[in-house]
């Protein structure tokens, strides 16, 4: 598709639980489209978005997760809305996913895991639980046609967003062939970062990428990763890295600006909602894996799957992991 007058389509992507030792890796990422000068959303849709936690529930709240999450059941009600509000926009009916394995495995399903992936992880089986968990579904679906009419006065429209989730086994797989974390981390996000250029780049894509830990150079990456592509340098700093692709071939239209930014999600509306995206993942994710577990050890406090914590949980859990044949290639990040 061609780039419409008048419009732009822009995009961002980011991640949760790359720093845990347990549990899965989780991107997100959204696609919008809006009018050329209304891209800052927060803006154009004041009223019925908002990037302050203390305006829920009035208002979906779009921010980067750390804001928009707390671990009570207020702050997951209100990542549960933000994250289930804007997918059901994808929806014709206008509803959000009905359990949490259509949220991790299919939304969208072309980035899920392999079955013999999941099949290493039966920890992750709960996730067939229906959805929402945290808040009324009949006020969210209130809420979801207040946004929609919202977007449609505004000419603003989602036109992608999901996330792809990655369980331990194949992260660890990852880490083992590039020997390097940061290298993983990107070479989790190319399957992404391919679907957005190949779904959006003819209309001409303006993406935003919260930055990946201490890298600023990704102009070689960008390269190995399209090489139907020439990728231009537009500007390397810490702070922001800035890149344009074009289609080489004569009848590819295809271009995307990429942007790898600092506090990328402060900066762009579509990456602080995949921020809310891949948090809401993990989150769903663990919940799964702490209710597997609480079975084979009920005495055991289910882990958020950060580092100390994590240490604590599989001291206590250990006896009863070796009883259920579960070694830590399968459970415990290798990196």
């Amino acid at each position: 598709m061609s780039a419409r007058p008048g419009t732009r389509l822009f995009a961002g992507l980011d991640e949760a639980g790359l720093g845990p030792l347990l549990g899965p890796l989780t991107l997100g990422f959204s696609v919008f489209r809006a009018p050329s000068g209304a891209t800052d959303l927060w803006r154009t849709l004041h009223g019925v978005v908002s990037d302050s936690p203390a305006d829920d529930p009035r208002a979906f709240v779009v921010a980067d997760s750390k804001r928009v999450f707390t671990r009570n059941e207020r702050g997951a009600a209100r990542l549960e809305a933000t994250a289930l509000g804007f997918l059901a926009l994808l929806d014709a009916r206008r509803k959000p996913p009905a359990s949490a394995a259509e949220v991790a495995w299919r939304t969208p399903r072309e980035l899920g895991p392999e079955e013999r992936t999941l099949a290493e992880h039966p920890w992750y089986a709960d996730l067939d639980a229906p959805l929402p968990l945290h808040v009324d579904g009949g006020a969210l679906e209130l809420r979801v046609e207040r946004l929609a009419r919202a977007m449609r006065a505004a000419g603003v429209e989602l036109v992608d967003a999901g996330v792809r989730v990655l369980p331990e086994g194949e992260l660890n797989r990852s880490f083992e062939r590039t020997n390097n974390k940061s290298l993983s981390h990107w070479e989790c996000s190319s399957a992404v970062l391919r679907r957005l250029w190949e779904r959006h780049a003819r209309e001409g894509l303006h993406l935003v990428i919260d930055r990946h830990g201490g890298r600023f150079h990704y102009g070689s990456l960008l390269a190995r990763l399209f090489p139907e592509a020439s990728v231009e340098r537009v500007a390397e700093a810490p702070s922001l890295a800035e890149y344009r692709l074009t289609g080489r071939g004569v009848d590819d239209g295809r271009s995307m600006h990429v942007f790898f930014a600092e506090k990328a999600e402060s900066r762009s509306f579509a990456t602080a909602l995949g921020s809310c995206l891949a948090k809401y993942a993990r989150e769903t994710c663990m919940r799964a894996f702490n209710a597997y577990f609480e079975r084979l050890a009920p005495a055991v406090a289910p882990t958020a799957g950060y580092t100390q914590d994590g240490r604590r949980w599989l001291a206590e859990v250990a006896p009863h992991l070796e009883r259920a044949g579960h070694g830590p290639d399968q459970l415990v990040r290798t990196r």
